[in-house]
């Protein structure tokens, strides 16, 4: 920051929310007054221009003087760029060029004599103008191939094509080789040729391709400036400041220390030097001799645009302009710009107001030690939800990190599964708490989250520390009223005498009903209801639910506190079990329903690759079109362009939402999933090691993508264990597959393994990550489960497909739909062939 502040000459603030950027101001003597006094011509896109005659400041006064703004008129399009010049054949006076988007303007600006004490007054003329083909981007002028009393205009526009206007005229366009981006442009009188910044980051002169420059960076200005009998081309670099000779060789460069907004190289008379200001985005202002600092200023604003003019016989006032309107004159001095605190004022101190706050403060400071260490869980209103319900509740999780040690950088990672979202995910504190609420419009799979915790001991060692936490039932559901029917019925069996549900769910009954001790209702947000019953003679629990996905929530709770309850008990051998019928084709049902999303996610895609593959195409050939320098018809082009445009929103459209779709639909199949583990674990009596195996198997993925999905993952994890440990004979164990996880053509390879997996279950096998283990035992099938025969299983359908695959040999693509045990049928069927 500089001691020193650019001393206010003269500033306005111009219009409201309008945009300015370095091509809207210009300094020159526009109304031709004869005695070298310029004014100060500002152009906005919001289409205004304005031209203003400043006038110092009295001190006091803090506003400028209505005289100051000699005129003001709203013109119809933005405004990109102003220039004066002599752009009228027939005279040498000066004349304002505007550029807009489509359209050049020349006019002539002139003043009348005010006889009362309105003053003068001030208009313009509009000379000629140019309709142009193309979208303009900048301008330049100069004495174009070395005329005499005139200037010419050189446009640039957005595709990369230079217009040329010999005043009134249109002369002639040319395109610039390697176009991709407009730079700055401007013109060299002494070699006659036009120098831009492409987008190359090179810096190129055209008088028929005269040099090229690499600079290795984008451009934001570039200047030629005359002094001498040598001229000098000045580029502004987004990190250096270079100086060149008009033959492309580098005079000097200036790397700079800090984000440059504009600049301005100005000939300075009396040091018989080439001086350079730089605006930068610290609201500084540099003045550089070559690569020599020599003066830095303050200013109120980050600067656009920066002018140099000679106003009211005050020569060197330097003129700048924000991006938001704020013009100001200013010029250097050295009023320092130090900072002065302010006097403090002495007040007499009020002991017994100090020590009823410290009391206050006290006792909340005892209230929060009280409860340190303790979960604290509270509802609060939820934000940013997608569930169609007015209030959202949330569960607010406190954490706190103990440690014997002193720890270092210590981060803390939280996660839950989706439809579940985190207000904070990621803590850098050692005491932090955070709500989880439900985002999504369906239930969640878990209740569960996982706290990592990441941090380094004083030796430099990083260290990993996590938890899990169980979230309550009330964040996604509330109690209602039990329903009567359900489509889908579970019966759990226990070995302990049934238990109030009054008891067991406090957070969910009503005490005062005696009528509903055994039965109770609960509602998710999202919609569906599920009932709860308890047997008052049996030690029976019923969930029921019109959909499978749905018990699998309330399934896990009833059991997880039947446990708890117990265990306050002392009661060590608690066990649930489960007798009825697991529901496979219920299943089967919620399985064909992801895989035909998947399907139609990559029908989408194909789809939104051929629309875009056409979008390009087109774009290439109207490209070609409007490149020609002869024009031709487009023959509908741009027609089937918006047509292609809006079906790739239509399909774009489409594609999100059968991904949101496909979301809810991965959401229910691994509800439904955890639902069928549990079951086949109570069924079976299967240990913990032997229900994370059956977990790891059909649930081995956190998120469904098309590369890599669940179906043919699962599938693959299936097939594993009926090779290894759910084997008949060694046979199966030796046979081998090589198959790539490509998604399947449907999903019936996936439920006959599912079924056999449940069938080699319930005839004894047990699962186990060794293949030795293969003791096939004799066990009570349960009622309502009726054991699968290998005949019409495995020997029905492995025969069928070695036929098939008799039948269609060369077809070598269909091998691994054959059941292992058959693979030698096959391998002698080919023989015999």
């Amino acid at each position: 920051m500089s001691l020193f502040k650019a001393r206010d000459w003269w500033s306005t603030t111009l219009g409201e929310k309008e945009e300015f950027d370095q091509g809207c101001l210009c300094v020159a003597d526009v109304d031709n007054s004869g005695i070298g006094q310029d004014k100060i011509t500002v152009g906005s896109y919001m289409g205004y221009l304005r031209i203003f005659n400043p006038h110092p400041v009295k001190p006091g006064d803090g506003m400028i003087s209505a005289e100051d703004l000699l005129l003001e008129v709203q013109l119809r399009d933005p405004i990109l760029q102003v220039e004066v010049g002599k752009f009228v054949s027939g005279t040498e006076l000066l004349h304002l060029a505007v550029l807009h988007c489509r359209k050049l303007c020349v006019y002539a600006v002139s003043g009348t004599l005010g006889n009362v004490e309105h003053g003068n007054q001030y208009q313009i003329k509009l000379m000629y103008e140019h309709n142009l083909q193309r979208t303009a981007c900048n301008m330049t002028y100069g004495p174009f191939g070395g005329v005499k009393g005139r200037d010419l205009i050189c446009i640039q526009s957005m595709d990369g094509m230079l217009m040329l206007f010999e005043q009134e005229s249109y002369a002639f366009g040319r395109f610039l080789p390697g176009f991709l981006l407009p730079g700055p442009l401007t013109y060299s009188s002494r070699t006659d040729s036009f120098i831009t910044v492409s987008s190359c980051q090179q810096v190129e002169s055209y008088k028929y391709m005269d040099w090229v420059l690499n600079i290795g960076e984008q451009a934001l200005d570039i200047c030629v400036v005359t002094f001498n009998q040598t001229s000098s081309v000045f580029v502004l670099g987004v990190r250096n400041f270079f100086c060149l000779k008009d033959n492309g060789q580098i005079r000097f460069m200036k790397k700079l220390d800090f984000s440059p907004s504009c600049f301005l190289p100005y000939c300075s008379v009396s040091e018989g030097t080439i001086n350079t200001l730089i605006g930068n985005h610290n609201n500084m202002l540099h003045v550089y001799q070559d690569v020599t600092l020599k003066w830095a200023t303050q200013l109120p604003h980050i600067p656009v645009a920066v002018k140099v003019g000679n106003l009211h016989d005050l020569k060197g006032v330097i003129v700048t302009l924000s991006d938001n309107g704020h013009l100001q004159c200013s010029y250097l001095g050295t009023d320092p710009s130090l900072f002065q605190a302010p006097k403090v004022e002495s007040r007499e101190i009020n002991y017994e107001e100090l020590d009823i706050e410290m009391k206050e403060l006290q006792k909340i400071i005892k209230e929060a030690t009280k409860t340190q260490g303790t979960p604290i869980c509270h509802i609060v209103q939820a934000i940013d939800s997608e569930v169609g319900v007015e209030a959202v509740p949330s569960v607010t999780v406190k954490i706190t990190l103990q440690s014997r040690v002193a720890v270092q950088k210590a981060k803390l990672s939280i996660c839950v599964q989706p439809p579940l979202a985190l207000t904070h995910d990621q803590f850098i504190f050692d005491h932090m708490a955070l709500a989880v609420f439900l985002k999504g419009n369906c239930p969640p799979a878990e209740l569960e989250g996982n706290a990592v915790a990441s941090y380094s001991i004083p030796t430099g060692v990083p260290r990993v520390a996590r938890c899990k936490f169980r979230l309550p039932l009330r964040l996604i559901c509330f109690p209602t009223q039990p329903s009567k029917t359900a489509s889908h019925k579970l019966t759990i069996d226990t070995n302990k005498p049934p238990v109030s549900l009054v008891n067991l769910f406090p957070d969910f009954a009503d005490q005062s009903d005696e009528d509903l001790v055994n039965v109770l209702g609960f509602q998710f947000l999202t919609g569906p209801r599920i009932t709860l019953l308890a047997s008052k003679t049996s030690q029976r629990y019923r969930i029921q639910s019109e959909q499978l996905e749905d018990l699998w929530l309330i399934t896990k709770e009833l059991t997880l506190r039947l446990e708890e309850h117990f265990k306050k008990q002392n009661s060590k051998d608690f066990a649930c079990t489960f007798s009825g019928s697991v529901p496979l084709q219920e299943y089967f049902e919620l399985i064909d329903c992801h895989f035909e999303l998947r399907l139609n996610a990559e029908k989408c895609e194909e789809l939104l690759s051929e629309r875009a593959i056409q979008f390009r195409a087109i774009e290439r050939r109207l490209l070609t079109r409007f490149k020609d320098k002869t024009p031709a018809p487009l023959q509908h082009l741009d027609t089937l362009l918006e047509g292609t445009y809006r079906q790739i929103i239509a399909l774009a459209d489409a594609a999100e939402e059968n991904q949101a779709n496909m979301f809810q639909a991965f959401t229910k199949l691994k509800s439904a999933t955890q639902l069928v583990i549990m079951l086949i674990s109570l069924w079976q009596k299967l240990t913990t090691d032997q229900v994370a195996i059956l977990e790891a198997t059909f649930l081995p993925l956190m998120q469904d993508t098309q590369e890599l999905g669940w179906e043919e993952s699962v599938d693959a994890a299936i097939s594993h264990l009926l090779r290894t440990c759910l084997s008949k004979s060694s046979k199966e164990q030796a046979l081998t597959y090589t198959n790539q996880l490509n998604i399947p053509k449907d999903t019936s390879r996936l439920k006959k393994h599912i079924t056999l997996l449940c069938d080699r279950l319930a005839k004894g096998g047990r699962l186990c990550l060794s293949t030795d283990t293969n003791v096939q035992q004799t066990i009570v099938m349960p009622g309502g489960c009726t054991p699968i025969p290998e005949s019409d299983l495995e020997e029905r359908t492995a025969l069928q497909d070695a036929t098939t695959m008799f039948t269609n040999h060369r077809h070598l693509t269909k091998l691994p739909r054959i059941s292992e045990k058959y693979y030698w049928i096959y391998q002698t069927s080919l023989f015999w062939i």
